[in-house]
């Protein structure tokens, strides 16, 4: 017999909390191969990142990739890998705590942000039950993923659903699926790049490198691509940037099969090669540094450049949990929560005071 999350113990006298669902893509729990392979073993296993035939697909990652590549990955990690952790999983808590400070003294109601992550640990289940347990009547699902993709957007989707198919009382749910184009994201970028600049000048040309995926998901329809061209566009016109100053490529691309191009390291090697010496890079889909921006972009990329004739190169880092990164955010939200978040506590604890001598009543 099915088994729902119950609330046996319902408190007619407690204040409905807006809830606030940060998500992003995951991390293993540690650098090694053991927690690599259960990390790959379920992000490799999710049928919206690899769209092949499953007994096809699950030959393929437990015969071969499974038996090979978490030890690869794993030397990696450890090359990125903090004292306190995860550097995607540390700033994923910056990023929650920072916001609900925020929220807390913009929001009229009691409002509580939790994470929970598409693959690895905490999952999105662990974040939605907190919420669940802070008595969150109406949750706002906020992807970290500014560029829509079926990939990385769609499948959080597919996990929300499957979270909230335990759940006795489902509450309101709003979930937003792209900001490509959000005027405060693409001011907290453009002012990262300036504040670069301010500090170690400006490079010949500015490299926005994206996650890729592969050909066929966008020639099936997928939007990723030009959402990814329109964020940056935007951001060089604020910038004020030629079109010869700056362009768009895709990184992390896997397996044999064609992926949108251009390709990252191909470019930087051909700019490299034609005489380019200085190059700005800025990874401007990831909103936390992880290993394909710390270990992918800024190790192995960098080391392709200065290889091939290039004499300086510049990582700009994410916008992790930066002030004006935050402000975005909470602007994302403020916009999505319209008509969830206008009550004062005072009106709420009226209510919840009302609804207690209601059941009261009834009970008599």
């Amino acid at each position: 017999m099915k088994s729902y999350l119950n609330t046996t113990a319902f408190d007619h006298q407690a204040i409905p909390q807006l809830g606030i669902l940060l998500i992003n893509l995951g991390t293993p729990d540690e650098a090694t191969p053991q927690a690599l392979r259960r990390y790959l073993a379920e992000f490799l296993a999710d049928p919206r990142i690899t769209e092949l035939p499953r007994w096809f697909w699950w030959f393929i990652l437990h015969g071969i990739i499974l038996r090979t590549r978490p030890a690869k990955s794993a030397k990696k990690y450890q090359q990125i890998w903090t004292a306190t952790g995860s550097p995607l999983l540390n700033i994923s808590q910056q990023q929650v705590e920072k916001l609900q400070t925020v929220l807390t003294q913009q929001f009229q109601s009691p409002v509580t942000v939790a994470m929970g992550m598409r693959y690895g640990n905490p999952s999105i289940a662990a974040g939605l039950e907190q919420l669940r347990k802070a008595n969150a009547q109406r949750i706002l699902c906020l992807p970290l993923y500014p560029q829509y993709s079926s990939a990385s957007t769609g499948s959080t989707f597919d996990a929300l659903s499957q979270a909230f198919k335990t759940w006795r009382w489902i509450p309101d749910v709003r979930f937003i699926s792209h900001y490509h184009d959000f005027p405060a994201y693409i001011h907290a970028l453009a002012n990262s790049i300036q504040q670069h600049w301010a500090t170690h000048g400006q490079g010949e040309k500015l490299l926005f490198s994206f996650h890729g995926i592969p050909q066929r998901f966008f020639s099936a329809g997928d939007p990723y691509p030009c959402e990814c061209q329109k964020t940056a566009r935007l951001v060089a016109e604020k910038l004020g940037l030629a079109d010869t100053q700056w362009q768009v490529a895709f990184q992390s691309r896997f397996g044999r099969e064609a992926w949108i191009q251009p390709y990252t390291d191909e470019t930087l090697i051909q700019w490299a090669k034609t005489g380019t010496k200085r190059v700005d890079v800025i990874c401007a889909g990831f909103t936390a540094d992880c290993l394909e921006t710390l270990e992918e972009i800024d190790i192995e990329n960098r080391q392709l450049f200065l290889n091939n004739g290039g004499q300086v190169f510049h990582y700009i880092p994410a916008l992790n949990a930066e002030d004006l990164h935050i402000q975005a955010l909470a602007e994302l939200v403020k916009q999505h929560a319209q008509g969830w978040s206008d009550k004062p506590l005072s009106v709420l604890q009226a209510e919840a005071r009302q609804r207690a001598q209601r059941a009261a009543d009834a009970q008599k």
